[in-house]
């Protein structure tokens, strides 16, 4: 039997997906692995391209060489023309003799979340970004530049909005409301000045624990806090910066176009989702749920590109189980 793989990649944990077609459902394959992080950036190409061999093994009976081609959504990938090299170069010495897609991971959440089908995700978790395919086949990537100077709209940009709130209320630039009480009871500081060694000690270096700060500000806002309500909203605002800049550059034709959304912001159903929702909406959009989840979007990726003639049966083996 014939695998095809798919793969997305992620900062702290990757998901592989090992499929293959039967002219019974019943005796199609669908194999799930995870593994950690795929970044080049933090671990190296050579390291990536290991882990990845590891977890492709260890779905495919008798060996990768059983892989008839592999779509890898990768995080950092299309950033860096020399570490797209390296990266490729390392993956495919190990993958000597199957045929590879090469992508940002971003590209496989839009594939799953729309199911190949013309439209837009936008990512809103630890990070924020944005992806689209037109009706002509054209794509366009809007954010996820750097958390440095970017990533606006994510958990991580509010949990650093949080920080900067936080301290402005303390030393009386801003009135104090209910994120200035519950950032100080759930962080149990007796002075405010010890968030200074906190966020150095625990938070500056890690990208995670700065993004879980957004459940603070949730909580806040949840609570009536003005400062994180508003916070919320400018975030909503520049997700829909995002949309709007796919939109730009693609064409969606005369038909309402479809955006789809994947991250943990969206968890905040009324903060976000349903104020994100309303405004697609009211601009002559239609917001969509995921179909399918990004490692899968990457197996569809890679039917579309080394198996097109059995994409739609793949498909079919998803929607069989979800039910």
């Amino acid at each position: 039997m014939r695998y095809y793989i798919g793969i997305d990649g992620g900062g702290t944990k990757t998901s592989v997906c090992a499929a293959s077609c039967a002219a019974n459902l019943d005796d199609s394959i669908l194999r799930y692995a995870k593994t950690g992080g795929s970044s080049w950036r933090e671990l190296g190409p050579a390291k990536v391209a290991a882990r990845l061999l590891e977890a492709v093994d260890s779905l495919v009976d008798g060996g990768h060489g059983r892989i008839a081609g592999m779509a890898m959504g990768l995080p950092c990938y299309g950033e860096s023309s020399e570490g797209d090299r390296s990266l490729e170069q390392a993956v495919r010495g190990l993958f000597p003799e199957t045929p590879i897609y090469f992508t940002n991971d971003v590209e496989v959440g839009w594939a799953g979340s729309m199911a190949l089908e013309p439209g837009i995700n936008i990512v809103a978790g630890t990070g924020a970004i944005a992806f689209g395919k037109d009706i002509h086949g054209k794509t366009a990537r809007c954010g996820g530049w750097s958390e440095f100077f970017g990533d606006e709209g994510s958990c991580y940009w509010i949990g650093r909005r949080l920080m900067e709130l936080f301290s402005k209320q303390s030393d009386g630039r801003m009135p104090k409301d209910a994120l200035y009480e519950i950032v100080r009871g759930e962080l149990k500081l007796d002075n405010d000045f010890n968030f200074i060694d906190l966020v150095h000690d625990e938070y500056a270096a890690n990208r995670k624990q700065v993004a879980s700060l957004q459940l603070l500000a949730m909580k806040a806002a949840q609570a009536g806090s003005p400062s994180a309500k508003l916070l919320y909203k400018e975030a909503v605002d520049e997700l829909l910066l995002l949309v709007n800049g796919i939109r730009l550059q693609l064409d969606f034709g005369a038909n309402p176009w479809i955006v789809s959304y994947t991250g943990g912001l969206f968890k905040a159903e009324e903060l976000v989702l349903s104020r994100f929702g309303g405004a697609i909406e009211k601009e002559g959009g239609k917001l969509s749920p995921p179909r399918f989840e990004p490692v899968e979007g990457a197996v569809l990726l890679a039917f579309q590109k080394f198996m097109p003639e059995e994409l739609t049966q793949i498909q079919k083996i998803m929607m069989e189980k979800k039910r």
